[in-house]
């Protein structure tokens, strides 16, 4: 048993994972309830045997309502004083959820953590930056090595107390996708306290395949990136917010690498599409 059995609800979002759900549950540790929200894949019924095979709670929504949302529904129903947000391609190492737990306990001034993020060939994987803070604020290309605060927090795999989520009103439910975890971690910081690095907590991502890859899903993808760019730049006061995002989207529909993939051609193309409309103040 660990000392964090009962104290965390796992809470992932699917969207036609089941390819990548069974690893991560069965890193899940023993008696650490788990709320898996689909956002209307294609087979529910497979969805709701593996949820029941891992003991986990499922709900399933009945279209998709963008990744924000589904965590906050996962959110309602969990019933734990804190909550870990993990995509569903991402795996936890032993003893992740205790080191999580250890340092929120040592940093109650923290708003929420990130654990120690690797790729599957072992790199780090941090998120330095964001479009939505000065460049003053980004971490350095080393990023951390050791604990110590954040700018911002990936998205692939967020801990903090129930209490301070419900506290900032979860996440944005009008950012489909893209954005809501820099959203979310601007708020945390802004309303509570310090974004927390923990490298004693070790959480695997795969990254990129938590749902299918086709050109129809980078058009989505692509779509949702420029929407969700310039509300959010909009949102956060970034100055010249709109202008960055539209340079931006230009710079990658006519990049090279559009020739060479009909994925990222309909990607970036719908993402310029998304940030003209966006910023003409058109529906899109």
């Amino acid at each position: 048993m660990t000392t964090g059995q009962g104290q965390v609800t796992v809470i992932t979002v699917s969207y036609n994972s089941e390819a990548v759900l069974p690893a991560m549950l069965s890193s899940v540790p023993s008696g650490t309830p788990v709320v898996i929200v689909d956002n209307a894949s294609r087979d529910q019924d497979s969805l709701r045997q593996l949820a029941e095979h891992h003991s986990a709670r499922l709900v399933a929504l009945e279209r998709n309502l963008g990744f924000g949302v589904a965590c906050n529904a996962g959110a309602a129903v969990a019933e734990t004083e804190y909550l870990l947000f993990l995509n569903p391609d991402a795996i936890l190492r032993p003893g992740a959820i205790d080191a999580l737990l250890d340092a929120a306990r040592r940093h109650p001034e923290a708003s929420g953590f990130n654990p120690r993020i690797t790729h599957e060939d072992g790199s780090l994987h941090f998120k330095r930056r964001s479009n939505l803070l000065p460049r003053h604020e980004w971490l350095s290309r080393k990023g951390l090595s050791d604990e110590g605060v954040l700018p911002v927090l990936v998205g692939s795999a967020i801990f903090m107390s129930r209490q301070n989520f419900e506290r900032i009103g979860g996440f944005d439910p009008n950012i489909f996708l893209y954005y809501e975890d820099d959203d979310l971690s601007l708020r945390l910081r802004r309303d509570i306290g310090p974004l927390f690095y923990v490298p004693q907590a070790e959480v695997m991502h795969a990254g990129g395949v938590s749902s299918a890859r086709s050109v129809d899903v980078a058009r989505i993808k692509g779509h949702h990136l420029g929407r969700s760019r310039v509300y959010a730049s909009v949102k956060h006061g970034v100055r010249w917010g709109r202008t960055k995002a539209l340079l931006d989207a230009i710079l990658g529909a006519v990049s090279p690498l559009v020739l060479l993939s009909a994925r990222k051609r309909a990607k970036e193309w719908a993402r310029l599409s998304a940030t003209v409309r966006s910023i003409a103040g058109r529906p899109c």
